[in-house]
């Protein structure tokens, strides 16, 4: 049996056609999103749906052999459709950070601890329904247009089925969904000031291994599928690339893309009134308590073409760097910061003398992300299990390295390169085989096994972290633009 995953993310839409008796990969496709630069991040939806389209047909004609699909997509974006199912104006994503001032209203207006009961989210620019507060400031036209409010994976799964759906895992990153069924979205909008009647325009939630629906005629002659194929309810992509690692209990990943993120598999929700740990809940039936972080591999490529090289000669570089007298130390909020919340902050570099070198410069932009991640790990207080190595940052060796030194502790990187897509594509598996278990797929497609990288004992992980630390603590005067 084939199943189909699709992993739309912030910079393209990749799918993999995934053979369900063991895990192999059959083929796969992808095709990029527009760029976008913060603190304005939107993208047009249609943009979505053409890079899906060319993902899928890049599979090749097995494709139309796949029984089910899935889709993952960023999380925390905004797409809003009015009742003819026209996108009313370009989604706002996770990384547009103008709705900071909406949040910060939102928190004051209830309260963290308020948000976090609930919902298990305190409201950050990136947070949907600060992005909804924004629209409905700035464009409440847009608003009364609205019919339809759905996060990114919503709106493709509903061009592929009709089906105006979520799954818990996306939803419980919205701002409006609380997992324990308490507090009705109605009740949410209206405690935060908004339309109340917007609580009847978010999607269904679906339990994780019901079925969206069966795929519109239209869509499967665009993509040249079977007719009667199934669509999952999707989720959030770092909930499908917790189910394409496999995640046990206690175990962490870390993620480095665009954005950086650090999470793990629990049995209870986490509740942080700071804000710092989003209590989210995972694609299974479970929670997935995740801290994020806005700067990740950007700030590396960046550094790289400010030394004239790309993004594996700056690890090779930062592999290359012996001591110093004063090692310099990089703060990454190029473009804001969600974690900690400083939107309005830049990126900062102290500890500079004339003995610095490119090397150095090099290692510590792979550091300064490392450890802004590592602290997250902290807030979520710590893992018992693995500590896994994901994203596209993964297969820099100067980041895998650094890691494991860092944290002093074996860092796993798994084989699979597209464990967002496979999320998906294990999602479709369970949704097209009633009975059939996470667990079961996990095993069976030996999800998260890889390459361990073992710490080197000589390295001082917690001096390289307590001034990071020190740098990540001044004032943020420091790390904002200069006035002119």
């Amino acid at each position: 049996m084939l199943v189909i995953g699709i992993d739309s993310s912030t910079q393209s839409t990749k799918a993999q056609l995934i053979d369900t008796d063991t895990g192999a990969v059959v083929a796969s496709g992808s095709a990029p999103h527009p760029s976008t630069t913060p603190p304005v991040s939107e993208q047009d939806p249609e943009a979505w749906w053409s890079a899906l389209v060319s993902a899928v047909t890049a599979l090749g004609p097995r494709r139309g052999d796949a029984v089910a699909m899935s889709v993952a997509g960023q999380q925390h974006g905004l797409v809003l459709v009015d009742g003819d199912g026209m996108v009313i104006r370009p989604a706002k994503l996770w990384n547009d950070t103008t709705s900071a001032d909406q949040a910060t209203a939102l928190v004051d207006r209830l309260s963290g601890s308020w948000w976090a009961d609930r919902v298990g989210v305190v409201p950050v620019a990136a947070v949907t329904i600060s992005k909804l507060a924004w629209v409905a400031e700035n464009e409440p036209h847009a608003i009364e247009r609205a019919s339809m409010v759905m996060l990114p994976h919503d709106w493709l799964t509903w061009r592929l089925t009709g089906e105006h759906v979520t799954d818990r895992g996306d939803a419980s990153g919205s701002g409006w969904f609380d997992a324990s069924g308490a507090t009705s979205a109605t009740s949410m909008f209206e405690a935060a000031g908004l339309p109340a009647d917007l609580g009847d325009r978010v999607p269904h939630v679906l339990d994780p291994d019901q079925a969206a629906g069966t795929i519109r005629a239209d869509a499967a002659d665009t993509l040249g599928l079977r007719p009667e194929l199934i669509v999952g309810p999707g989720t959030g992509d770092n909930m499908a690339a917790a189910l394409g690692l496999g995640l046990a209990s206690g175990d962490a990943v870390m993620s480095l893309g665009t954005s950086g993120t650090v999470y793990q598999r629990t049995h209870r929700r986490a509740a942080d009134p700071s804000g710092a740990v989003a209590g989210f809940c995972d694609a299974t039936g479970e929670y997935l308590p995740l801290v994020c972080t806005l700067n990740a591999t950007k700030v590396t490529d960046t550094v790289a073409r400010w030394l004239g090289t790309d993004a594996a000669g700056l690890a090779e570089l930062a592999l290359t760097a012996g001591g110093a007298p004063i090692e310099p130390v990089l703060v990454p909020y190029f473009d804001g910061e969600r974690t900690p919340n400083r939107p309005d902050a830049r990126g900062l570099i102290v500890g500079l003398s004339t003995a610095t070198e490119p090397s150095h410069l090099a290692r510590a932009a792979h550091d300064g992300v490392i450890c802004g991640l590592l602290d997250g790990l902290d807030a979520l207080g710590g893992s018992t299990g693995r500590l896994l190595l994901v994203g596209g940052g993964s297969r820099s060796a100067a980041y895998r390295r650094r890691l494991a030194d860092i944290a002093g502790r074996t860092v796993t990187t798994p084989d699979a390169d597209e464990a967002v897509a496979v999320g998906a594509a294990a999602q479709a598996a369970v949704v097209a085989s009633p009975g059939t278990a996470f667990d079961d797929i996990a095993s069976a497609w030996s999800l998260g096994a890889g390459d361990e990288i073992e710490p080197d004992e000589t390295v001082d992980g917690d001096t390289v972290r307590a001034r990071y630390r020190e740098a990540s603590a001044f004032d943020d005067g420091l790390c904002r633009p200069l006035s002119r």
